[in-house]
């Protein structure tokens, strides 16, 4: 009788464990997911997406991914949020791609140079004294060639969501204030390793160094280059002004990143969602715009005031080389000659 009672006994006390553990259960499900409840009452899983870039945390393309996610937060009632990796802390332009590929990483800038290598229609966007204005830039990405030129990033994976445009292309040179593509003949500049951008530099006689960022201010400072292409963010940035005299502000080719996102992720994505997430980077991308162009003559002022020499090339200098880059280029592509004939004016 009693060693019935005992295992009577733990048996009630084996099931009150067993219900007590499932009750625990269910409130963690409850509280340990993401859901979260908008201004209408609604209920609906959050997300938080991972964008990853190469420039540094005070370049103006970071502070537009920081807009970027500002106005997820706003415009979704704080369901959607932004992690961001900046400075190439997830690896180099093509590890990105690759994440963003494999759906680890869900946004990605990614500067058309590296893009031009993989989809060569991006190559139009590099003709030389193609736009006077960032703004007239943003409106050639918002054409229907500019759309087009987008769209052949897609494809494993990848889909294109816009451009953000940097500062134009200046030249700066260490010790030597080139007036003309004949002054420049023999020197060694830094120039992005892009066909489009080397080949330019090459009809005016520069030897192109394809030099990774970090390694060009030791570069500059030892005489291994005389100089490079540049834009007027990343020389205060980087603080070349330390290691160059010099900086032509010859706005002679735009830089645009080009705003990828994982296909799958973003069509999974509701209707509403996806219109939150163009509408977002949109808002940025003017923000970029307005920004920038402001900053122009504050760029300017800066480097003078740590002593470099600022001034201007006319492009009648590099007439030669804008022409033999249209002549190339235009057989490349029905799509760059396009993109080439509708903007150059």
């Amino acid at each position: 009788m009693f060693l019935r009672k005992k295992i009577f006994s733990l048996g009630i006390f084996i099931t009150a464990t067993m219900l007590m553990l499932a009750a625990c259960g269910n409130n963690n499900s409850q509280t340990s997911g993401t859901a979260t409840t908008d201004s209408k009452g609604s209920s609906e899983e959050a997300k938080t997406f991972k964008l990853a870039h190469i420039t540094p945390t005070d370049h103006l393309w970071h502070r537009a991914a920081e807009k970027f996610g500002e106005e997820l937060k706003t415009r979704s009632d704080g369901k959607m949020s932004l992690e961001i990796y900046p400075s190439s802390q997830l690896g180099t332009e093509a590890d990105m791609v690759q994440q963003i590929e494999s759906g680890s990483i869900d946004f990605g800038f990614i500067t058309a140079a590296y893009l031009s290598s993989r989809a060569p229609d991006f190559a139009a966007w590099f003709m030389p004294y193609g736009f006077k204005s960032l703004e007239d830039a943003y409106a050639a990405g918002d054409s229907d060639v500019g759309k087009k030129i987008l769209a052949s990033a897609e494809g494993t994976g990848l889909k294109g969501l816009g451009y953000l445009l940097g500062g134009q292309r200046v030249m700066i040179f260490k010790d030597k204030e080139a007036m003309s593509p004949d002054d420049m003949k023999g020197l060694k500049l830094r120039v992005t390793p892009s066909p489009p951008m080397q080949d330019f530099y090459k009809s005016a006689g520069v030897s192109p160094e394809g030099l990774p960022l970090p390694d060009v201010y030791a570069a500059l400072q030892t005489g291994v280059i005389d100089g490079m292409d540049m834009d007027l963010d990343a020389t205060i940035t980087n603080k070349f002004y330390e290691v160059a005299k010099y900086v032509a502000v010859t706005n002679h080719m735009v830089w645009p990143s080009v705003i990828l996102t994982n296909d799958k992720k973003f069509n999974s994505l509701s209707a509403e969602e996806q219109t939150i997430v163009n509408d977002s980077l949109q808002a940025a991308i003017d923000w970029a715009s307005t920004t920038r162009t402001a900053e122009e003559e504050q760029f300017r002022a800066e480097l003078e005031k740590n002593g470099m020499k600022v001034y201007e090339i006319s492009p009648d200098k590099f007439e030669k080389q804008i022409n033999e880059f249209d002549n190339k280029y235009k057989e490349q592509s029905p799509l760059i000659k396009e993109f080439i004939e509708t903007f150059r004016k």
